[in-house]
């Protein structure tokens, strides 16, 4: 038997080595501009960016805690500050359709001064015309006109009474209209006196009458027209005044955006709206009934309308905007995306108008980059439907989305859309991009590129100095105190075993900014102006105290017996495998029972756990893979008889993955050699059937949990753990094990197959064949070939033997 060797301490844990280079701490470095490890995700950003095309949209894809985030929003703001600040948009009123105010887009900061002019023009309203129409010259005019049409109604009345009195008809003016009386004796006529004339009179009177009240009335009519041209006379005095009043203010605005024809025309609709509509100006005269509560009267002279039509709402102001808008949404529901339509609470009725439509983060972006996580764009009702659309459209209309779904009553706006242009990026881990880009045919026409952010970064000098320098930006970003350069090899030795791999570093730079803010805290307790190792030791075992109470409770249950696992002794078809529990937070490893048991039969490997449903599908092929490995190895001259029945003892919970495979198959040929196996030993990897050790995942957390069991049930020297070779690579175990294997008091043992395994779990050659195709006497191989032969002649003479007896029950 081969001798196989154990690792040394310094193949378990790599430490950084810093001292080649100049920097005593982080005050020493510079910060970094770009995220460490991700120049393949950077160069697809920038080139989905330098792309103005639709549908360019980028999807930022990778693990939380990777800084996505932090490096886009540090590209785009560095972009987009060269690139050139886009309009203004603003809502104004739509003269010709009121529910649908008009969009209106202006240069950058002209937005803000549209309105503060139009608030000026409207002060000036208020005042100069109700002075222009109190003034004595307007009067004068008007009472000119009063006077004229006075005049002629006057010489209509006058022709009127003549006539009348020509014909014996005495015309009377009373409030409720012209009322004509026959005169007798050149007076007015009572009834009775009336009646008493004759008939001939009488008759004479009525034909005269109905004469007068011909010629009533034509005076009438006449009177109307005069009326009216007195309105109308009236009514252009005061277009008149108007326009004098109004058009020096427009002219002046119309001349200083003489370069925006959409404000010319706006202007133009504003004047045209004051000259036809000049009584919003003027007091209110109360024409109707009083209330019993409120006697009728005047609205003072100083009585002000809102006068919201010649207002302007900037629905999007770039005037602060230096460059294109970099906005990043963290909270994307309907409203805040996409902009709302406000109401007023106005005597008892919600009612709203066009300077109440609030814009959203899509216009703000609009001509520059929205930032947005994808999960929160999915989680949010509307949101996903609607950005497609406009994106799809380039345009964008804010709608009242309680209104759509019938949640207020009444008639809303509908303003006019607002073109857009923008890059939205979206945030996301890769299985919500792999779940768009297959089940939403829309998304992979809008969002074409895709940046996958890379967990790892090779170690080498460069990328050394460049973590240097992240954790230099971190302590910046945070406000924590600057890392000596024991500290930064500790922090990188973290960051190794978080990566999982001794060459590279991780780039989750949540988890390293958290050690660092809680390292931080630990260092300002003992007073110290720098982080050293020491606090960034103690700020990972109190995190590891704070989560791992379920991983003591497991431990004080295995050395108190309640969980069985043996570090002494040796057992026959009894192994001790290795799982890793992760808690979310916390992942840890726990040793666990495997035992195999072999007998006659036809049934092959029986997975117990398999049967109770209690194994994956990655663990059932891990185990199905064992009966390849029999059959190529021991079945190649002889039947494959067996049956054995193989299972986590104490497991009441769903088992998965394979990396017990190896630990199965040593306990099933242990049971077959009848050769007891090592107690003192853990095992973990997966097989596969040409017998070769593969890799697996949580070495680290899988071996320290079987040393804590052995610490806790007493550490003898020659306790260990066997793993994969390829595993070797991953190590960056704790402290303590790393004493122990430097101290011969713990052992790591890394096996390339299985026949590496059970010899060193036996202490017995595993055995090749020879020239003759058998395995060498007393070698576990030859202990199992032979023990498989025994059962395939033992079940086939067992066959023959039942068969006659059932023959001869027969003949019976």
């Amino acid at each position: 038997m081969k001798r196989h060797k154990s690792l040394k301490h310094t193949e378990v844990y790599k430490k950084t080595d810093l001292r080649k280079y100049k920097f005593k701490s982080t005050k020493d470095l510079g910060l970094c501009k770009d995220r460490i490890g991700q120049n393949r995700a950077i160069d697809s950003i920038m080139f989905g960016l330098s792309i103005k095309k639709q549908g360019y949209n980028l999807f930022l894809s990778g693990s939380p805690g990777l800084g996505k985030k932090t490096l886009i929003d540090s590209i785009l703001r560095r972009m987009a500050a060269k690139e050139k600040v886009p309009n203004d948009w603003c809502y104004v009123f739509n003269f010709d359709n009121p529910k649908e105010p008009k969009a209106i887009s202006i240069p950058p900061g002209k937005g803000k001064e549209f309105k503060s002019d139009m608030e000026d023009f409207i002060k000036l309203l208020r005042v100069d015309i109700p002075k222009a129409f109190e003034s004595k010259e307007f009067e004068e005019e008007k009472n000119k006109l009063s006077d004229k049409y006075s005049t002629q109604k006057e010489k209509y009345f006058k022709g009127l009474r003549e006539f009348g009195s020509k014909n014996s008809i005495q015309v009377q003016f009373t409030p409720t209209g012209i009322a004509t009386v026959p005169l007798v004796n050149n007076k007015p006529a009572q009834q009775q006196q009336f009646e008493n004339l004759d008939e001939e009179t009488k008759s004479k009177l009525r034909e005269n009458k109905k004469a007068v009240d011909s010629q009533v009335a034509i005076t009438l009519q006449n009177v109307r027209k005069i009326d009216k041209e007195y309105m109308d006379s009236i009514k252009e005095l005061q277009n008149q005044v108007a326009t004098f009043t109004v058009e020096g203010q427009i002219e002046t605005l119309i001349e200083k955006y003489k370069d925006l024809g959409n404000i010319i025309k706006q202007l133009k609709d504003i004047k045209n709206d004051i000259v036809t509509n000049i009584d919003k100006f003027l007091p209110q005269k109360n024409t109707g009934p009083a209330m019993p509560f409120m006697p009728a009267q005047n609205n003072p002279p100083d009585f002000k309308r809102p006068l919201t039509e010649y207002q302007v709402n900037i629905y999007t102001d770039n005037s602060g905007t230096k460059g294109a808008p970099v906005i990043v949404e963290s909270q994307p529901h309907y409203m805040n995306l996409f902009g709302t339509i406000e109401r007023e609470l106005v005597m008892g009725a919600m009612v709203t108008n066009f300077t109440l439509i609030q814009e959203g983060s899509i216009s703000k972006a609009n001509g520059g980059y929205l930032v947005v996580e994808a999960l929160d764009v999915l989680r949010f009702p509307f949101v996903w439907d609607t950005l497609k659309k406009v994106l799809e459209n380039g345009e964008h209309r804010v709608e009242d989305m309680y209104q759509q779904f019938g949640y207020t009553s009444g008639v809303g706006l509908k303003p006019q859309p607002i073109d857009i242009d923008l890059k939205v990026i979206f945030i996301g881990p890769g299985q919500i991009y792999h779940l768009l880009y297959n089940y939403d045919p829309d998304f992979k026409k809008l969002f074409k590129i895709k940046a996958e952010f890379d967990s790892t970064v090779e170690t080498e000098d460069k990328s050394v100095l460049e973590y240097a320098c992240t954790i230099k930006t971190i302590c910046e970003n945070e406000g924590i105190h600057d890392l000596d350069k024991s500290g930064i090899a500790r922090i990188m030795e973290y960051s190794s075993r978080l990566s999982g791999d001794q060459e590279k570093l991780s780039v989750h730079f949540g988890k390293i900014s958290q050690t660092l803010i809680e390292a931080d805290h630990w260092a300002t307790i003992d007073g110290s102006k720098l982080v050293k190792d020491e606090h960034i030791e103690k700020a990972l075992q109190k995190k590891i105290l704070r989560s791992n109470m379920i991983e003591d409770k497991i431990q004080e249950m295995i050395t108190k017996g309640t969980f069985m696992i043996d570090t002494d002794g040796s057992v026959i078809g009894q192994i001790n495998g290795l799982a890793v529990y992760n808690m979310g937070d916390y992942a840890f490893g726990k040793p666990s029972r495997i035992t195999c048991e072999t007998f006659m039969g036809n049934e092959g490997i029986v997975n117990i756990d398999r049967r109770v449903k209690l194994s994956g599908n990655i663990h059932d092929k891990g185990v199905l893979i064992l009966s390849g490995f029999l059959g190529r190895k021991f079945a190649q001259n002889k039947p494959l008889s067996l049956s054995a029945s193989i299972v986590f003892e104490q497991s009441y919970e769903m088992i998965d993955g394979d990396s017990a495979s190896a630990a199965e198959l040593i306990t099933l040929l242990s049971s077959l050699a009848e050769i007891p196996i090592k107690q003192n030993f853990a095992i973990t990897g997966s097989v596969n059937q040409k017998g070769m050790i593969q890799p697996i995942g949580g070495v680290n957390e899988k071996i320290e949990g079987f040393f804590d069991i052995c610490i806790a049930k007493g550490l003898t020297g020659d306790q260990g753990v066997v793993i994969p070779h390829q595993n070797v690579k991953n190590l960056m175990l704790k402290k303590e094990i790393i004493e122990a294997v430097k101290n011969k008091k713990f052992h790591i043992y890394p096996i390339k197959t299985i026949d590496d395994g059970i010899e060193i779990l036996t202490g017995i050659d595993a055995g090749k064949r020879n020239a003759n195709g058998k395995f060498r006497k007393g070698t576990i191989n030859e202990l199992v070939d032979s023990k498989l032969r025994e059962l395939a002649i033992n079940q086939k003479q067992f066959g023959k033997t039942q068969a006659k007896k059932d023959n001869g029950n027969d003949e019976e």
